[in-house]
């Protein structure tokens, strides 16, 4: 399996944790595939949003909206309360 985040240093993460013990070693693995996943629907989700306002990048702004729009992603929406809002298309 090939993924784009960095399985060591995930792996270094997650021992640096009290409360996690050892980790096996496809453990990593997966959580790099699925952080692969999840950044991917969120990058889509942003991209539609760029896309409605027709700009041809992806901003915080459009991230934000993403977030606020699926509740898939409401985990993020402290986060994305700091971000100022998309100006109306």
């Amino acid at each position: 399996i090939k993924t784009k985040f960095p399985v060591a240093r995930i792996k270094r993460i997650m021992q640096a944790d009290e409360d996690v013990g050892k980790v096996a070693q496809v453990t990593p693995v997966i959580v790099s595939k699925a952080l692969e996943l999840f950044m991917i629907a969120l990058c889509e989700k942003a991209s539609q949003q760029a896309r409605f306002r027709n700009s041809k990048r992806i901003t915080a702004s459009h991230l934000k909206q993403a977030v606020m729009a699926d509740e898939q992603f409401d985990f993020l929406e402290d986060i994305m309360a700091k971000v100022p809002d998309v100006p109306a298309p």
